[in-house]
């Protein structure tokens, strides 16, 4: 082998093993990198394993089903009111004939109070409409593919524009009110121009069970197809403060019950609808898991009775009794010689039982010759009978039996009052005349007169007075019985006329009015002096 031969293969050689090496030396590099990067990475979280996500798998799925079958049925309805001019310089608006139910805002607000601890529409939104005006928001549940919506009578009541939003819809609604019932809390909307509606399916609240499991779904401070469960906690809850209240028999549940529920349906297991959410017990306004929900089997008649006539009417036989648990009321029983029945403490003047001759202290013992146990009892046989129609009633006085025929009467005629009442709506020609100097005026009528206790004949009731106004000015408030002005008897329209007639700017004006003061129970006479202005507002 020559020397050049031999110095080209060292330098293969050489060359070679320089590869070698150096390709041995980024293997090497890289695992050790490697290994440096896994003991940093494994020092973070020692010992952890990498999550893994499994394939869906549906599990228990039955609220879910219900959710998604009934939450196109619930709709969310928000409410606007305009501001209301001021009806008093006290703010209190005096109990009127045409108040109803009514009266002030203080029942309603009392019931808000006892059940929500006071506002049930949520921060920021007034109670009831007020001069400032204002919205509400509230649930409902469409019970007719005609777009007949159930509701809260206390979401729509007073409202001026009812708007209703349905899941997954953007658009809201105009809805108008088919008619309203005060003492079950209860309202029949309607919504315009919205199609294809898909009705829930109605249950029977009296196969409801303690125990059972509950679902509802509504509007909660305002956040739409919000769905909560629970159980039904009690049946048959209510509310003994107020008699306005006697035919609201609750079902309580502990399924999460929001301001803004109000009006959203409580369902059962099957979907179906077995209440309407109407109340919560709470200390804080929120959620305490006491809430309440007005049996469907109620509702439905409700309804019915609403979109036939646009109102319920209720039998009564005018008497006014105390609970059959009340102590003096057992004890009251047990001095007649009864030991259940009901005990009639009062009886409404010129009412169905004064006139058949039941008197006061007498215990009704039966109906048509079936026992009556308790006074929830005689309700729901009174109330359910036509108006017009005769009840055999027995009752116990002084130990005998006696029978008596009585004809139901209407009970908003017979305790005008506490039921009198329905939706108030602004005045219009056909409910007062407005006259210039700024207020409304009605007739009053005999009956009327009678209820209110007024003992004045004549007058007018001022059912409205327009802020500004110089009625305002002088004093006049709503439910003041204007009897004279500047010495002029006021019977009429054309009485006020008559005397507006001789009036010029400037002109001095006095009104005689009486007043009901609610402190005393009793009318008081107020002279209320004033001078015409300039321009008559």
């Amino acid at each position: 082998m020559s020397f050049f031969d031999k110095l080209r293969t060292q330098k293969l050689l050489s060359f070679t093993v320089m590869l070698f090496t150096l390709s041995f030396g980024i293997v090497l590099g890289t695992l050790i990198n490697s290994g440096v990067k896994a003991a940093k990475d494994n020092g973070q979280a020692p010992g952890a394993t990498p999550l893994v996500i499994p394939s869906p798998v549906e599990l228990s799925n039955t609220f879910s089903q219900i959710a998604k079958q009934v939450a196109p049925s619930v709709v969310n309805v928000s409410v606007m009111y305009k501001p209301q001019p001021t009806r008093t310089r006290t703010g209190r608006r005096p109990t009127t004939p045409d108040d109803g139910a009514q009266g002030d805002d203080n029942g309603m607000n009392d019931f808000f109070n006892h059940f929500f601890g006071g506002n049930p529409f949520g921060n920021g939104v007034p109670e009831m409409p007020n001069s400032r005006g204002g919205e509400a928001l509230g649930s409902g549940v469409v019970v007719d593919a005609a777009g007949y919506i159930l509701t809260n009578n206390h979401v729509v009541d007073k409202a001026d524009k009812i708007k209703v939003k349905f899941p997954g819809d953007p658009e809201k609604y105009d809805a108008r009110v088919i008619g309203v019932d005060a003492p079950t809390d209860l309202a029949v909307i309607r919504v315009e121009g919205k199609h294809n509606l898909a009705p829930v399916k109605i249950g029977n609240s009296d196969a409801v069970q303690v125990g059972d499991w509950a679902m509802a779904i509504g509007s909660p401070f305002g956040f739409d197809t919000t769905v909560t469960a629970g159980i039904i906690s009690a049946k048959g809850r209510v509310m003994d403060s107020d008699t306005r209240m006697q035919f609201q028999h609750f079902l309580q549940t502990d399924a999460a019950i929001n301001p803004g529920n109000s009006g959203g349906p409580l369902l059962n297991m099957r979907g179906e609808v077995i209440g309407i959410n109407t109340a919560i017990a709470s200390r804080s306004g929120g959620y305490e898991g006491i809430g309440f929900a007005l049996p469907i089997n109620t509702a439905a008649g409700v309804y019915n009775d609403i979109i036939k006539t646009g109102k319920v009417t209720r039998g009564s036989i005018g008497i006014s009794f105390s609970k059959s648990d009340d102590p003096r009321t057992a004890a009251a029983l047990k001095v007649s010689g009864a030991s259940e029945g009901v005990f009639v403490g009062s009886l409404a003047a010129g009412g169905p039982s004064e006139k058949a001759g039941i008197k006061q202290a007498d215990v009704i013992v039966s109906i048509n010759g079936q026992t009556i146990h308790d006074g929830d009892q005689l309700i729901g046989i009174v109330t359910a009978t036509p108006v017009g129609s005769s009840l055999d009633i027995g009752v116990l006085r002084d130990g005998k039996r006696e029978n008596f025929k009585v004809v139901v009467g209407n009970l908003a005629q017979i305790f005008p009052e506490e039921f009198g009442g329905g939706r108030q709506e602004a005045p219009s020609q056909s409910e007062g005349t407005t006259v210039s100097f700024g207020m409304t005026i009605n007739p009053l009528t005999d009956r009327q007169r009678e209820t209110q206790g007024i003992k004045e004949k004549g007058g007018v009731m001022v059912s409205e007075v327009e802020q500004g106004s110089f009625a305002e000015d002088v004093g006049l408030v709503r439910g003041d019985l204007i009897l004279e002005i500047n010495r002029h008897p006021v019977n009429s329209v054309e009485d006020i006329k008559k005397v507006q007639a001789t009036l010029k700017p400037g002109d001095p004006v006095m009104f005689r009015v009486t007043r009901h003061d609610p402190r005393r129970n009793e009318w008081a006479l107020v002279f209320l002096p004033g001078t015409l202005p300039n321009q008559m507002r």
